[in-house]
């Protein structure tokens, strides 16, 4: 075996200097065969018909070297070895018979989801394989959705880190393979389709504010959208679905259990009758369980002295977050909904709902409800929001709910979140410099956005206060 770095032969100018010798040597000779027989009787049609013959002769090696360029290659130094067949999943030999990691997991590899179309004809899917196979690109899980006229297959790559996305798809294509659609896939791809399922199953079964995120795993890269059947403002909004839902090429729409549509959109790539009936049997399933709340309590001991409970909160709060909201001042509630608040119960019932995001609510040692925390979907960012009574302010649980918020948004899979204050409000933006993320800052006409960008190494940082129990 030659490594790749004895298969790179070196450049010399000594080869730049023959090249060019032996080129203007042929041009000298050229020119002299030519004024040789051009002063002939019959010069112009000799040379004429030796044109003809170069062009003839340049046609016909044009058409072998393409007839033989599938053929196996061959013991030549620049021959990219076979990956040995004791080799495990994660390793691989490359061209420069080194072992290591690489992206994907392997060295010298790239992992890549594909989709594309071919018909439904025996011999389809082995033309697909055999181009790929003279890519050197392995096939790690494959699936298969049926159409009405045709297949579409569904593959995870792990193909050579050297092989573009390009000349991947030209080859699918010269392989009978339609609408081919490519893009990088990573480690957490490898889990097999009913593993991966199975899943997303148990998450929604023990929390109904996971059927938003268990959909989107589950259909790739969406934007999924709740749309209730009646506005905070008691309107109807006219969103509705049949039972067994819509499907319109990259849209479908599914009943919400809990009222009103849920929409899936994928503009880059339509929906198919699995992936639709899919995503049906899921939301099946959230409506055979009815509503749900994990209901674990962190009992916090302030700085003080004073503890407090924080658990997940729901529409059964909705009595104790009004009693909350009378409590607070005019001024708190005008930081936290940007204006007067009309038809609260309404608007708290959109918020506490799991179908719209999570809930977090603080209450004292008596029972009562101090403080909510909200982390709401919004197609495909997230926001944060909180209300802290006035008696408790400045004592830390503003800063411990939007700490435990960001952490569900990591576990979520979130790439950010953002909250929408006024540029007033200095303890929702200390709040959320003591995150210690990177921050955007956006202000207009008083109003502030503020968006994280969210890591992993900050999903558990301490807070003020101290965790006593768990129950």
């Amino acid at each position: 075996m030659t490594s790749a770095k004895s298969a790179r032969r070196p450049h010399h100018w000594r080869r730049d200097l023959i090249e060019l010798a032996a080129l203007f040597t042929a041009v000298a000779v050229a020119d002299a065969i030519a004024n040789l027989i051009g002063h002939q009787p019959d010069g112009p049609y000799l040379l004429m018909a030796s044109a003809v013959a170069l062009v003839a002769t340049a046609a016909f090696h044009t058409w072998w070297a393409r007839r033989h360029s599938h053929a196996p290659p061959s013991d030549e130094a620049d021959a990219v070895p076979p990956v040995e067949a004791g080799a495990t999943a994660g390793t691989a030999t490359t061209a420069g018979g080194a072992e290591g990691t690489g992206e994907g997991g392997e060295a010298g590899t790239t992992l890549w989801r594909m989709r594309t179309t071919v018909l439904d004809a025996p011999g389809s899917l082995a033309a697909l394989c055999t181009a790929l196979a003279g890519l050197r690109v392995d096939i790690l899980t494959l699936q298969t959705h049926p159409l009405a006229e045709g297949t579409v297959d569904e593959f995870l790559l792990r193909a050579p880190a050297t092989l573009q996305a390009q000349e991947l798809s030209r080859k699918i294509a010269a392989a009978g393979g339609a609408s081919t659609w490519i893009e990088r896939a990573d480690a957490h791809d490898l889990v097999d389709t009913p593993t991966r399922v199975l899943s997303l199953a148990t998450r929604t079964a023990l929390d109904a504010a996971e059927l938003p995120l268990a959909l989107r795993q589950l259909l790739g890269r969406c934007t999924i959208h709740s749309l209730p059947a009646v506005s905070v403002t008691g309107r109807a909004t006219g969103q509705s679905a049949p039972v067994e839902g819509v499907l319109e090429e990259t849209v479908m729409r599914l009943r919400d259990p809990s009222g009103g549509v849920i929409s899936v959109e994928r503009p880059y790539l339509p929906f198919t009758p699995t992936e639709f009936a899919r995503a049906r049997a899921l939301v099946e399933l959230d409506a055979r369980l009815g509503p749900r709340v994990p209901r674990s309590e962190d009992v916090l001991t302030l700085p003080e002295g004073n503890e407090i409970t924080v658990r997940r909160a729901d529409r059964g709060d909705l009595a104790a977050a009004r009693a909350m909201h009378d409590r607070c001042s005019q001024d708190t509630l005008g930081l936290r909904y940007h204006g007067p608040v009309a038809d609260a119960d309404r608007y708290l019932d959109h918020l506490l709902s799991p179908r719209f995001g999570r809930t977090l609510a603080v209450q004292t040692a008596s029972g009562r409800l101090v403080a909510l925390g909200h982390l709401l979907w919004d197609g495909d960012e997230t926001e944060v929001a909180l209300l802290v009574e006035d008696d408790w302010q400045r004592r830390g649980i503003g800063s411990e709910l939007l700490r435990r918020l960001v952490t569900l948004a990591e576990e979520a899979g979130c790439d950010s979140v953002y909250a929408v204050t006024q540029s007033r409000n200095t303890g929702m933006v200390a709040a959320m410099r003591a995150l210690e993320l990177p921050l955007d800052y956006q202000i207009e006409e008083g109003t502030l956005v503020i968006t994280a960008r969210l890591s992993s190494e900050e999903a558990a940082r301490p807070s003020a206060p101290t965790e006593r129990a768990r129950r």
